[in-house]
């Protein structure tokens, strides 16, 4: 086993990175609000633009969210050694679920907008509507939209309470409390998070369905998760935080798990694809066929190229996994194809065949990022970014991966 470093005079704290990460996270939330409202104000059509955006960059926090959350409960059930050090940051990130409850309130208001379906007048004269107006309506939806963040919010909430005070109990019962809760915890999450992805993204089209669609966000969240993970470490080491405790190895099993969910994201999207081209019902391929005709095709392209094509030839590779910051440079790439595989499901839904990018996407994405990192710079502050009191901290420290 690899020899445990002294960590006696690590920086645990993240306080030599704080001013600049909070001067970052303000500058982008003040940046992207402002654009994002004047670009809206003064356009034609300009606030539902933004409602459009806004829920692409939306759906993919919430996705970063779930995913952290994801990623601290499967540790847990299978008392995984290796993650120790990086999973406090991890509970952090998920705790920002709070945050997200927030910022649905625009979707929730802009309903009308984004859901064909809450259009009740219209929906009564659908022969499909007309059958899903029982599900598929303004106040169910709301409160299904509640019972989900309160779910993932206690479990994050639980998580999180329960790490950081075993820094100062040292209680062994703590781990194993949170091990137990993890099974009921996955299992909560699985159906909560497969409903919300039909909910919030698949209803935009409420006559296609897809019964893997929830399996397909949950891909897209894991992959944003893993990209954004090394990012965040190699800033901290970069200011000192983290720099022993944190070694290639741990960078090295982010990565393969990058790659891994990465692949899986492609396995899902072939799959759905595959299954839906062969049984050609028009129902169900009429979503496909406005993704592949006009300007959309050629982001369907750039998904194909960029999401899996190019990512599998570089992550496949030991080399970038094992150096720190081209692994990073790789996740901030992959976050961006995140982005543009969430702009491809939402926005050929309000623009067929024109595939509208500008500037207020643009801004949007900075304004939700901005105020993201603002919610979750001063969770990271509060406590170590090691989970000090983790009967398993010393295996994570010495971790050497195959």
């Amino acid at each position: 086993m690899k020899q445990v470093p002294d960590i006696t005079t690590e920086v645990r704290r993240l306080d030599p990175a704080l001013p600049l990460w909070l001067g970052v996270g303000g500058a982008s939330a003040a940046v992207g609000i402002a654009g994002s409202v004047a670009l809206a104000a003064t356009r034609e059509h300009g606030w539902g633009r933004l409602l459009e955006t806004y829920l692409v960059s939306f759906a993919l926090f919430l996705a970063l969210t779930l995913g952290a959350l994801f990623f601290v409960m499967l540790q847990h059930i299978t008392r995984a050694g290796w993650s120790v050090v990086v999973r406090r940051i991890a509970e952090a990130i998920a705790c920002n679920t709070w945050l997200m409850a927030v910022l649905a309130i625009p979707v929730v208001l802009g309903m009308h907008h984004l859901y064909h379906w809450s259009h009740l007048e219209e929906a009564a004269h659908d022969p499909v509507l007309s059958g899903k107006m029982g599900f598929l309506s303004p106040t169910f939806f709301t409160i299904r939209l509640v019972i989900y963040f309160v779910i993932w919010g206690a479990l994050a909430w639980f998580f999180h309470r329960t790490s950081t005070r075993q820094d100062a109990s040292f209680d062994p019962k703590a781990t194993l409390r949170m091990e137990r809760a993890a099974g009921p915890g996955l299992v909560a999450f699985a159906l909560s998070a497969n409903f919300a992805a039909f909910d919030l993204l698949m209803s935009l089209d409420p006559h296609w369905f897809s019964t893997i669609f929830g399996v397909y966000y949950f891909a897209v969240s894991l992959v944003t998760f893993f990209a954004v993970m090394p990012a965040i470490l190699v800033m901290l080491q970069w200011k000192g935080v983290l720099a022993r405790a944190v070694t290639v190895e741990h960078f090295h099993d982010l990565g393969k798990m990058l790659f891994a969910f990465n692949v899986f994201w492609a396995y899902i999207a072939f799959s759905q694809y595959m299954l839906i081209w062969y049984g050609n019902i028009p129902e169900e391929t009429q979503w496909f066929l406005k993704r592949q005709t006009g300007d959309w095709a050629w982001v369907s392209l750039a998904l194909l190229v960029g999401h899996f094509v190019v990512p599998f030839l570089l992550l496949v590779s030991r080399a970038i996994k094992r150096r720190p910051r081209l692994l990073a440079i790789t996740g901030g790439y992959m976050v961006l194809m995140c982005w543009l595989d969430l702009y491809w499901l939402v926005t050929p839904e309000f623009s067929r065949g024109e595939a509208r990018f500008g500037l207020i996407d643009v801004f949007c994405f900075l304004g939700v990022a901005g105020v993201y990192m603002l919610a979750l710079v001063p969770r990271l502050a509060r406590h170590s970014l090691l989970a000090e009191g983790d009967p398993r901290l010393a295996e994570s420290l010495a971790f050497h991966t195959a």
